[in-house]
């Protein structure tokens, strides 16, 4: 591998116990760091296992994972809950508190980590991603764009060098889509951060600078962009 900074090497994940099916096999790839590296694939083909391998909410049965250059597959759970304080996780769903407003919604990411000053922080990122006037509105209140643009300001309270988006535009229209696309891109070509996004919507290809095309559990393809 030329890169471990984020990286999988001949990795495997099966589900069963009498039947082994494989969700991932034998699968190795670098992520670019500073890039929006694109996952695509149909249901099924193993994009949520490796997004999980990569953000060590799962170890692999055969293989390593390297996560900001330290392997995990034989850490300990608590050292892998530690290294995941570092990553930056957006969901389809956003996941947000419902009885917290978005500014509450956003500090908590960083009260959690037992920092200071996350309301200020919050505020700051609030602002940045166009939502100032809507900080203390609850998510009921938000649209399904604002609302994951809340998801993304509390992924990045903890400043994480590596963001991983799990179809963060599968319930969103069209243009609050092309919102959220242009700013996850915008993390990775501004500010450094390694972003890597799984999705079966092919319109991200645009934004990305490297594609991973998944099929069956296994590599199908894998190219570079002119993003």
């Amino acid at each position: 591998m030329p890169d471990r900074f984020l990286a999988v090497e001949n990795a495997s994940v099966f589900y069963g116990s009498a039947v082994r099916t494989a969700a991932l096999q034998d699968v190795s790839l670098s992520l670019e760091k500073g890039k929006l590296t694109l996952i695509l694939g149909p249901s099924g083909s193993g994009k949520t296992t490796l997004l999980s391998l990569l953000g060590c909410l799962l170890a692999p049965d055969e293989g390593n994972v390297f996560v900001g250059g330290r392997e995990t597959a034989r850490l300990s759970e608590s050292d892998r809950t530690r290294l995941r304080r570092h990553i930056g996780f957006i969901f389809q769903a956003f996941r947000l508190f419902h009885s917290l407003s978005a500014l509450d919604n956003v500090a908590m990411g960083r009260e959690v980590m037992g920092r200071a000053g996350g309301r200020n922080r919050a505020r700051e990122l609030l602002t940045q991603l166009g939502l100032a006037a809507k900080s203390e509105l609850k998510p009921a209140a938000l649209s399904g764009g604002e609302k994951q643009r809340v998801a993304i300001a509390r992924a990045l309270i903890k400043d994480p060098a590596i963001i991983l988006a799990d179809e963060p535009t599968a319930s969103l229209d069209s243009q609050a889509g092309r919102q959220i696309s242009d700013i996850l891109f915008r993390l990775a070509a501004e500010q450094g951060r390694t972003v890597i996004v799984v999705s079966h919507d092919q319109r991200w290809e645009r934004f990305a600078h490297q594609i991973v095309a998944l099929s069956d559990g296994k590599i199908a393809q894998q190219w570079s962009t002119n993003a």
